[in-house]
């Protein structure tokens, strides 16, 4: 059984990170409840290695970590199954922060990238990961995450037609 002073920790750590770990993976999947789940799934996982966990002061890192490893494991596991027939038609997608013209070109252009590019450009733009750091978050190479994200703008410059960068301009919180 855990300590009451290991669940507040663990309680804190939740606090400080769901927010920023459930917007990063929307950003990864487009669903908001896909979302929600890959996020609870990382803290489940951190939660039942809790004790093993050395260094608490990087848990954001090993929580992102988590999410992108698992948004890529679902995707590979459920490729054949994309589609889902309900009664009720599927929410929309939100854009992540804003609601501007520019924001949801870019949101629909990600759309279109395959789970490996959009998980590459997610920990390197929008987590500010570097090459090495994205190589060992998601797995692979340095080589395969400089190829995959060259390839990954290359398809966004040709989905949204017009000046890439007019569309990138302000940084993710601008």
């Amino acid at each position: 059984m855990r300590s009451t002073l290991d669940d507040a920790e663990f309680s804190r750590c939740y606090g400080e990170h769901v927010a920023s770990l459930t917007t990063t993976a929307y950003l990864l999947c487009g669903d908001r409840h896909r979302a929600e789940d890959l996020a609870q799934s990382a803290f489940l996982a951190l939660y039942v290695a809790w004790d093993r966990v050395d260094e608490r002061e990087r848990l954001g890192n090993y929580l992102r970590t988590l999410v992108l490893r698992r948004y890529l494991a679902q995707r590979r596991a459920s490729w054949w199954r994309r589609e889902r027939t309900t009664s009720e038609p599927p929410e929309p997608p939100a854009p992540p922060q804003g609601t501007g013209e520019n924001r949801m070109v870019l949101w629909s252009a990600m759309g279109a990238l395959s789970p490996r590019q959009r998980a590459v450009l997610v920990a390197r733009f929008w987590l500010d990961l570097g090459v090495d750091d994205t190589a060992r978050v998601l797995g692979c190479s340095t080589g395969t995450v400089k190829s995959q994200t060259t390839k990954a703008l290359a398809a966004l410059k040709v989905r949204v037609g017009t000046s890439f960068t007019e569309y990138t301009r302000g940084g993710r919180h601008g």
